[in-house]
């Protein structure tokens, strides 16, 4: 990133800003769909700029992940609070958010799905599994709330709704109602799971 005249050169807003502008970049082509001088070109930086900022194209495809995964989870907890107290409402809003991201015309899956199929190496594997526990955490947080005998289980089972269905709306599209149909039956276990025995 060219820095203006009489400016001072901020390694944390440089790197930051690299991986702002890789974000899209790698989501809409892939990981291994820009090679470095693309990459660096479409950026505006030097090879020299990048790896001293993160070593390698790795180390960058590493924070772009991080940094997404981040931003989901902001972007989901603040959903979830918006929805209020009521774990269902809570729910639902998980997945009305999610309806609404599959509608964006840049959508092309979950970007931590789309790197664990790209790349079985260990550091983005690791990225990958915490991106899924921390879903897990928010969705089995609400399966307690509501009351479930196994709020571990319920959240591993939304989660696999909330996997399942942005991969069908990543071959779909959002047209075929993916989410809604995903809303109606995460909404069921729900109920099914917070029902007194009887």
């Amino acid at each position: 990133m060219p820095v203006p005249k009489g400016s001072t050169i901020d390694p944390a807003r440089t790197r930051a800003a690299i991986v702002d502008a890789a974000t899209p970049l790698l989501y809409e082509r892939g990981l291994d769909g820009v090679g470095v001088a693309e990459l660096c070109a479409r950026l505006g930086v030097s090879r020299e700029t990048l790896y001293r900022h993160f070593g390698t194209k790795g180390g960058l495809v590493q924070a772009v992940l991080q940094a997404r995964s981040d931003r989901v989870h902001r972007w989901m907890a603040a959903a979830v609070t918006a929805a209020g107290a009521d774990p269902a409402d809570q729910l639902a809003a998980v997945f009305d958010a999610l309806g609404e991201w599959y509608r964006e015309p840049t959508f092309r899956g979950c970007a931590m799905v789309n790197a664990a199929a790209q790349h079985h190496d260990d550091p983005v594997r690791a990225i990958t599994a915490r991106h899924l526990d921390r879903y897990l955490d928010l969705l089995s947080g609400i399966a307690a709330r509501a009351g479930a005998a196994d709020p571990g289980a319920l959240g591993r089972q939304l989660l696999m709704l909330v996997e399942g269905a942005t991969v069908v709306a990543t071959h779909h599209g959002a047209a075929a109602g993916t989410a809604e149909q995903a809303r109606e039956a995460a909404l069921a276990l729900l109920a099914a799971a917070s029902r007194p025995p009887g």
